[in-house]
């Protein structure tokens, strides 16, 4: 699955509002970047590297082992595999969007 796939996902999962009234980023390194931004009505998903509430950086395909359930957020975070920069109460509201 590539950046467009990914985006157009995390579009459809979001809708209209998806709860969480926070601007988040999803750094993927040289595989792009995806921003949320829960602020807006309608929230808006788009790859603008914009400054956010809350940064995760993390590798696409460690991405998609979260969305589809084969890795767990918590070890992730633990093991290094995904770093958060901003406000963990805002990452921690994602798993109710990405689960």
């Amino acid at each position: 699955m590539d950046l467009d796939q990914v985006t157009e996902g995390l579009r459809t999962r979001v809708g209209d509002d998806a709860g969480i009234d926070a601007t988040i980023k999803f750094d993927f390194g040289d595989d792009g970047i995806i921003f949320f931004d829960g602020e807006s009505t309608p929230n808006t998903v788009t790859n603008e590297d914009r400054e956010a509430d809350c940064t995760i950086t993390i590798t696409l395909d460690n991405f998609l082992k979260l969305v589809d359930g084969d890795l767990n957020p918590t070890t992730a975070f633990m093991m290094g595999k995904l770093k958060i920069d901003g406000s963990m109460g805002i990452a921690m509201k994602l798993q109710s969007l990405l689960g």
